[in-house]
């Protein structure tokens, strides 16, 4: 036995010398991180993480279909489907027998499911390919294998779970471009249609990665080499064969030439690429007419002018996809795509009316939202239909003014069953916006004391460092109304929010938990008064002292921005 554990030892050896390890499990990112989370709510992030990919895979061609797969066998070996990663990396070794990744990550497998010989013979195989074994593997170039190996973990990046902060997820997205910068070190064999993969992905992780800076007001100077970069990367995707790439390079380059505005002089980027006299719009126009008769990528399209809030080139993407697709079963991203479209153009109306801005919203939003989801919950129903279904009944259900008054009961009644329908799935117990949005039914019809414990279980299941805070706000104000209508008297008030004030300082970020107590301190102001008198009266002072700090913030201006994003896991 001596031999064999001398050899291994001369490996580990080697592989402490090596600048690249392969596999995924040792990736510094917070996927292979210990859990901060509980572990329902680890499960959750991770499934609905799993279903992204496999919308990806749809799209993905040539090898990066491999990346997809090694990711799709990593989320499954963290949700404990051991049998499923193995399969998914087995697949990947038949397809690719020199992938040095789906060799790394079958030994980890293997090990835990204590499978000694076939991890051995993994890492056997593994060392050969990369010249580590006494009879290397002459098949394949151990550069280009190295430069595939980096490339697949580079992308992997994208997909992180677990962060819990911008930065946590800049520093991700930053060592998935270091990964890939290697990749191109040791690549340099690789076919350009290859390379222009490469420059696709790296090309949306600095996207990312800018929003991000934006995000938290990063100095310019910061942000300008990665921005020059990132036109020179898409540049190159436009010369793509694969029209997928090459509609959303146009459709990237449209955003970051929007974005050049943010700088205080026109990056040099700009110039040297030759966008100077560009206009985005045109960008976008390029991007829809290269997909214009393919509906997936005319979906994908769609779903980043949503995100960006152009909402009427969305929903002319979707309108095109339909047209060239109408069937639900076989192009429902369309319909779901354009009933958000139609709900988003209701709540920014809606939040316009609550601060006195415009007239009322048009209805006819919901009447259209409404038809598209009743034609995907025919042919593919499941939980984010439901969840969408229930969200389009809830506001055909209440007023459109202040969210206060039933103006259509049974409307109400359908939203709370598309719901419990939704909360039948395994993820759907799990999702803090179901929770909130079955509180708010449940407040409108008047039942007090079922909304707050939704209310608070919505609270639970957000993320730490979520700035989803509506929850929190909307328990406030029922504990607020139970207290007023006498079904909590003073103690048991002071006590529900002291605890669900701290559970709250130690999940949502201060400023934004400031901005929630504040809104219900301005559409509550004789409730929160009588609180503060009634925390005074049990010595709770520091509760009071908060309260009346956020009021002092509040009158002197800096109240914070109305309306949000939507929900965390939508």
């Amino acid at each position: 036995m001596a031999e064999p554990r001398a050899e291994a030892e001369d490996l580990d050896a080697l592989i402490d010398d090596l600048d690249y390890l392969p596999g995924h499990f040792h990736l510094e990112m917070q996927l292979n991180f210990e859990p901060r989370s509980p572990a329902l709510l680890r499960a959750r992030d991770l499934k609905l993480q799993l279903d992204g990919l496999r919308q990806e895979l749809e799209l993905a061609a040539g090898r990066q279909r491999l990346a997809v797969r090694h990711l799709l066998g990593t989320f499954a070996f963290y949700l404990e489907k051991l049998d499923e990663a193995r399969e998914r990396f087995l697949g990947v070794a038949a397809e690719d027998p020199g992938n040095l990744n789906a060799w790394a990550n079958l030994a980890h497998v293997y090990e835990r499911l204590g499978q000694e010989d076939e991890e051995e013979a993994c890492a056997g195989r593994l060392a050969g390919l990369m010249g580590l074994a006494a009879d290397p593997e002459v098949s394949a170039d151990p550069q280009l294998l190295a430069a595939r190996c980096l490339a697949e973990q580079g992308y992997a990046h994208g997909f992180d779970v677990g962060c819990a902060s911008p930065e946590e997820r800049a520093r991700v997205l930053a060592a998935g471009i270091t990964l890939y910068d290697k990749a191109l070190s040791y690549g340099q064999q690789i076919p350009m249609e290859e390379k222009r993969g490469w420059y696709f992905t790296m090309a949306t992780l600095f996207i990312r990665l800018d929003g991000i800076f934006l995000e938290l007001g990063s100095e310019e100077q910061k942000r300008l080499p990665a921005f020059n970069r990132t036109l020179a990367l898409l540049r190159q995707v436009l010369k793509s064969s694969d029209p997928h790439h090459r509609a959303l390079a146009w459709c990237y380059l449209g955003i970051l030439l929007e974005r050049k505005d943010t700088f205080s002089t026109t990056p040099m980027g700009v110039h040297d690429c030759g966008y100077s006299g560009t206009d985005p719009l045109d960008c976008f126009g390029k991007a829809i007419e290269i997909a214009k008769d393919q509906p997936p990528i005319l979906n994908r399209l769609a779903k980043i002018f949503h995100f960006l809030g152009k909402q009427d080139m969305a929903i002319g993407t979707c309108n095109m996809a339909l047209d060239v697709l109408r069937d639900p079963e076989l192009n429902w991203q369309a319909y779901c795509t354009r009933a958000k479209i139609h709900v988003r153009a209701y709540l920014h109306d809606l939040e316009r009316v609550k601060i006195g801005l415009g007239g009322m919203p048009d209805r006819n939003h919901l009447a259209c939202a409404k038809a598209d989801l009743e034609e995907v919950v025919k042919v593919c129903p499941g939980l984010k239909t439901y969840l969408d279904m229930g969200q389009v009944y809830y506001y055909m259900g209440v007023d459109a003014v202040q969210e206060l008054l039933a103006v259509d009961e049974s409307a109400l009644n359908e939203a709370l069953v598309f719901l419990a329908k939704a909360s039948e799935s395994e993820l759907g117990a799990t999702l803090p916006e179901l929770q909130l949005l079955r509180g708010k039914c449940l407040r409108i019809k008047g039942e007090e004391a079922n909304a707050v414990a939704c209310f608070k279980r919505a609270v639970e299941l957000d993320d730490a460092g979520s700035s989803h805070t509506e929850g929190f706000g909307c328990l406030l104000e029922a504990l607020l109304a139970q207290w007023s209508q006498a079904q909590l008297n003073d103690s048991e008030l002071g006590h529900e929010v002291d605890v669900w004030l701290r559970r709250a300082q130690s999940k949502y970020p201060a400023a934004r938990l400031r901005q929630e107590l504040q809104r219900v301190w301005r559409g509550h102001t004789d409730e929160v008064l009588g609180l503060a008198r009634a925390l005074v009266a049990q010595g709770r002072l520091a509760l009071v002292r908060l309260f009346f700090e956020t009021m002092e913030q509040d009158s002197s201006g800096h109240s914070p921005s109305e309306g949000g994003e939507g929900p965390a896991h939508s």
